[in-house]
């Protein structure tokens, strides 16, 4: 294919990366690096029944559903109306028609029932903390918790809560970083511009009724606990 101007360019169905960097927006999206780690850290499984709460512009729904497969069901929960028509409106066209296995419902999380209904709960929101005891009783055990938080006092806030809760296992948490390399025969470099911080990431699983939370054993930090009084 060329242009009226003679420039010559070949033009291929877009990835799913490409499609949720160009489309509508109201909130900002999960981006595709972030995305990929979700359904590989929570291992989003063909069949899967998946809790999302907080859709914003349906970026991490479509890699979802993708994942879980037609065999598998999403269920999003959104409190803002005008992120939900967002949402929906863009993962009808990337799907070309409504997913059967997806519901989305606009409301608060914490007023939804669930029990033991789901194999694993993501949660995209400011206070992720406020829903500990909710996502515990949505989850079977050995679910899946996992949590895209963007600060540190948000992602200590959110594993306290979990440690606190007793119904989880240790959480463990990370961040991606994605570097672009340069390639001309030998010339090989790091590219100038990376994508660097965008979320962290901090996941756990749900224990059994009954069964006791095992603490990892560490040493701790000079400091991590304040200063004796001796």
């Amino acid at each position: 294919m060329s242009t009226t101007a003679g420039l010559k360019f070949t033009a291929f169905k877009p990835l799913l990366a490409d499609y949720v960097l160009t489309m509508p927006r109201g909130a900002t999206i999960v981006y595709p690096k972030d995305a990929a780690m979700i359904v590989g850290v929570a291992d989003i499984f063909p069949g899967a029944r998946v809790l999302e709460a907080g859709v914003g512009s349906g970026a991490l729904t479509i890699s979802l559903l993708r994942a879980a497969g037609p065999t598998g069901k999403v269920h999003s929960v959104e409190r803002r109306q005008d992120f939900a028509d967002n949402a929906r409106s863009n993962v009808d066209a990337y799907f070309e028609s409504a997913p059967e296995n997806w519901s989305l419902v606009v409301g608060d999380l914490q007023d939804q029932n669930f029990d033991s209904e789901y194999d694993r709960v993501i949660l995209d929101m400011l206070a992720p903390w406020e829903c500990i005891d909710i996502s515990a009783r949505a989850l079977r055990p050995g679910g899946v918790f996992l949590a895209y938080v963007a600060t540190t006092t948000q992602l200590s806030a959110t594993a306290e809560a979990l440690k606190e809760d007793g119904r989880f296992t240790e959480p463990e948490s990370s961040e991606t970083l994605v570097r672009g390399w340069h390639h001309e025969g030998l010339a090989v470099r790091p590219q100038q511009r990376m994508i660097g911080h965008t979320g962290f990431l901090i996941q756990s699983r749900r224990m059994a009724p009954g069964v006791e939370v095992l603490a990892r054993r560490r040493r701790p930090a000079k400091g991590a606990f304040g200063v004796s009084e001796d």
